[in-house]
Parts: structure tokens; C-alpha cells; sequence
């Protein structure tokens, strides 16, 4: 893992909303603008949820404008009273951004500044306000074309070439601190899937949604644990993680990027059939699921990726890896995500897990 000097702030991050001020600004945008100075700041929106996300309208000196600071940006951090239990999410998303979306070509904000202490548990990072280009964002709700989606997969085709074979590629050297770490392997998810809170998870509108077949918990728990066999067996890369449409954005001239990052080193397929589930209506995606696979290998190859998985294994990979977004979606915390989004969620994993016959894909499994 990276030692101390690589992954800890050089400086200490703010833990309050008044922490936020001119001063502590100028040092972080210092870090990679030297020479410009934040003169005064006003919080025009506060936004809470999983974590803290801050408009903050600059007033900067002519360096500060010279360097293309713009008028607003976002700085996002841990800043609620449930932040220092999240802290896994608030390092993985800040050294993100730092190491990754910094370095790669995909589409995603502008970042001035990312860091995270160990010692605070929080992670900061300051990014370029997406509004200013004319950018809406994804909607669970409202479900995206296949031409959409195409696109969007062409863009995580981009990102996961970047780092295809990982730990055997070139950026190893400043990602050593990704984990593989399935989501359900860490402690703070393991209690959802004790018995009554799953119980009380499938009761809820999302439950209803999904097929009874996928109601048992049991099965879920012993699907996620083939589920893990198999991507143990994948050739892997680091995936962005949360990739729902929730944390897509789209310019004016439909060119999509991606945002809110929480990279994990796993099987491409893994956010490949996550995405595209939960970017599509139910009848568009089992219409075209299977050429849009194909168009992510394609883009893959283009990428100079050799080894990706040929057709029908890409296929089986995407119906195993299925079971895993499921889990996520049905035991979404309320707090981080309204119900009738999760509920939409929910009914298009279950759907494809019918359709691509999940349960026996993942029964092969040893």
C-alpha cells in the first residue's frame, strides 16, 4: 500500500463549513497554480447528502483569473455528522480524482485540488463548477437512448484501457492504493445482508419492484461469494465504481463525462453491465444489451486493449456481475438515495437478471 507521504494531505483539511475561507483556499489551489490568491469567498448553495458538495463563488486576484480559475466551483468533502464513518468513500473518491480522473482521458470536471488525511479522516477536493458548461446530469428517472449509452460506454472503454491488466500496467506506481475490495467484503456493508436488514430492505417499495426469486438472502450471499470467485479468475483494471446514471453528466452537445468516483480494481464487465442496467429502460436494454457489449470490445480494441474477453464470455461475465449492482441498489440506504430512484434501479436489475438468467450463470460458478 502507498506509505504515508502519498496518500496524506500536506496540509490540514477543513472539518467545518467555516474552515472554508480565503486562506485555506489559496494554499490548496497554491498546490498545483502557484501564485494565485483567493481574496474572498461566499457559499452560494450547500448541498448535503453522503457527502458535502459546496458551491463557492470566488472573488480571485489576476493571477487566480490568469490561471482560469473560474467565478464558481465546486468543494466537496465530509462535513456531515456521519462523514468520519464514510471515511473509505472519502479516500477512494479524493485520491480519484487526484490520480486518476487527472491523468486520464475520459470526460470529467476539471479538478484544482484533491487530497486526503489520514489523521482528519476526510477527504477535499475542489472542482471545476459543471454548470459553466452548459451541463445537465443523469436522472435515474429518466432512462437514456442506446446512442447515449454508446457513448458512455466508449468513454469507460477509454478509462478501463487506461489501466487494463492492473496491477501489470504503467499507472501502478501512483494507484498502489486501490484495493480490490468488493463492495460486500467490507465490514460497513456486511450487516445488510444479516437476515432482518435484508427482510427489511425487499419490504420496502424497491422489494416489490424486483422478481421474488431474488428475495432469498441467503442465495444473495452465496451468488455474491461465486460472484467473487469469478472475478478473481477476470483480468482486471480500476473501474470508476459507481458509475448509475446519477453520476453522469451531459454538455450541450451530448458529449457525456463522469463524476463522483470510487475506484476499485475489479473485472471491466463488472461496471460495464452496471452502467448500461441502470442507464436503460427495461425494453431498450434487452433489445440492445448484446450490441452494445459488443461496441465496448470494439472500443476496447480501438484502445489497444488484445485481451479482452471475447463475445460470449464478456456475456457470461456480464450476467454473473449482475448480482452485484442488485445488492447494491436493493440495500441503498434511504439517506443517500430517494426511494423512488432506488425503486427504478431495482426493477431494471431484476429485469436483466431474468433475462440474462443470472442465478444459472452464477450456479456454474465454483
Amino acid at each position: 500500500m502507498a506509505g504515508q507521504d502519498i496518500i496524506t494531505s500536506p496540509f490540514p483539511l477543513p472539518l467545518t463549513l467555516e474552515e472554508i475561507d480565503p486562506t485555506w483556499l489559496t494554499r490548496a489551489f497554491r498546490e498545483n497554480r502557484p501564485g494565485v490568491t483567493v481574496r474572498n469567498v461566499e457559499m452560494a448553495d450547500v448541498i448535503r447528502g453522503t457527502c458535502t458538495k459546496i458551491r463557492l463563488r470566488l472573488d480571485m486576484d489576476e493571477a487566480g483569473r490568469e490561471a482560469g480559475i473560474p467565478e464558481t466551483v465546486f468543494l466537496k468533502g465530509g462535513f456531515e455528522e456521519h462523514s468520519r464513518k464514510l471515511v473509505f468513500l472519502s479516500k477512494v473518491e479524493s485520491l480519484g480524482y487526484r490520480d486518476l480522473l487527472s491523468h486520464s482521458g475520459i470526460n470529467s470536471p476539471t479538478c484544482y485540488f484533491a487530497a486526503f488525511s489520514q489523521e482528519q479522516a476526510q477527504g477535499v477536493i475542489l472542482m471545476e463548477d459543471l454548470a459553466l458548461r452548459g451541463a445537465t446530469f443523469g436522472d435515474p428517472q429518466q432512462a437514456r437512448s442506446v446512442d447515449d449509452v454508446a457513448n458512455t460506454l466508449s468513454q469507460l472503454a477509454l478509462y478501463h484501457s487506461e489501466t487494463w491488466g492492473f496491477p501489470n500496467c504503467e499507472a501502478v506506481s501512483r494507484l498502489d492504493w486501490v484495493e480490490t475490495a468488493p463492495p460486500f467484503s467490507r465490514a460497513s456493508l456486511q450487516p445488510v445482508l444479516e437476515p432482518e436488514n435484508w427482510e427489511r430492505y425487499v419490504a420496502m417499495p424497491r422489494g416489490a419492484a424486483a422478481s421474488n426469486r431474488f428475495h432469498d438472502v441467503s442465495w444473495a450471499k452465496d451468488a455474491l461469494r461465486r460472484m467473487d470467485a469469478l472475478s478473481a479468475q477476470t483480468p482486471n483494471c480500476v473501474i470508476h465504481g459507481d458509475s448509475h446514471l446519477g453520476n453522469v453528466f451531459f454538455e450541450p452537445d451530448g458529449t457525456p463525462g463522469f463524476y463522483d468516483i470510487v475506484p476499485r480494481r475489479a473485472p471491466a464487465m463488472a461496471e460495464v453491465c452496471y452502467h448500461l442496467t441502470l442507464a436503460l429502460d427495461v425494453f431498450d436494454r434487452r433489445n440492445s444489451e448484446r450490441d452494445l457489449v459488443r461496441h465496448y470490445l470494439e472500443e476496447l480494441k480501438r484502445h489497444g486493449v488484445t485481451d479482452a474477453p471475447d463475445f460470449d464470455e464478456a456475456m457470461r461475465q456480464h450476467a454473473a456481475f449482475l448480482i452485484e449492482g442488485f445488492c447494491l441498489v436493493i440495500t441503498n440506504d434511504a439517506y443517500f438515495m430517494p426511494e423512488a430512484p432506488i425503486t427504478a434501479y431495482a426493477a431494471r436489475f431484476s429485469q436483466a437478471m431474468l433475462d440474462n438468467d443470472t442465478a444459472g450463470q452464477l450456479a456454474r460458478v465454483e
